[in-house]
């Protein structure tokens, strides 16, 4: 994997994350929580439950950032797709870029990245679970090679809006 993306003239370094990049990590996340259907959830995470959640990740292995000018500009995660034994190897992607960063390829250097992770840790099924009208989102996982594995109607509420989950398959094995 090589940790160095150049769009736009723009580096993008992607490298695992750190415990100590558990609070730009957290501020992503919150301003997504915030402001987007990206995250179907109406509650910031604390300081605590930032650090947590992403110690977790940390365990894995499967936790990444990208630095942009020395700033952390996006991170991305993956986890466990279901908790049962039968889903072991499967799991499920995330990813964030700060606001204001997007378009600058950081999203496609940080999934690049993941999927390569995911591969070398020996999963076989790697799922992206995208609110429907994020069709950014949707294009990215497209370029990767991810296929439509089908829409659930109406199946979250965010900012008073019934959403639509569109779920995407890529083969890793």
């Amino acid at each position: 994997m090589n940790p160095i993306y150049e769009r736009n003239r723009t580096a993008v370094t992607v490298r695992p994350a750190r415990p100590g990049d558990a609070e730009a990590v957290r501020a992503i996340r919150n301003h997504a929580v915030a402001t987007s259907t990206a995250l179907w959830t109406d509650t910031p995470q604390s300081p605590a439950d930032g650090a947590a959640w992403l110690a977790a990740h940390l365990e894995r292995g499967s936790a990444f950032v990208a630095e942009v000018d020395g700033e952390v500009a996006g991170y991305a995660v993956y986890g466990p797709w279901r908790e049962l034994d039968g889903y072991r190897d499967t799991v499920e992607d995330s990813v964030y870029v700060r606001e204001g960063r997007h378009g600058l390829g950081i999203g496609s250097a940080l999934l690049g990245a993941l999927v390569a992770a995911a591969r070398e840790a020996g999963h076989h099924v790697m799922i992206a679970a995208i609110e429907t009208e994020n069709t950014a989102s949707v294009r990215l996982h497209e370029r990767f090679g991810f296929q439509d594995a089908g829409t659930l109607r109406e199946v979250g509420v965010k900012f008073g809006r019934r959403l639509d989950l569109t779920l995407l398959r890529l083969g890793l094995s």
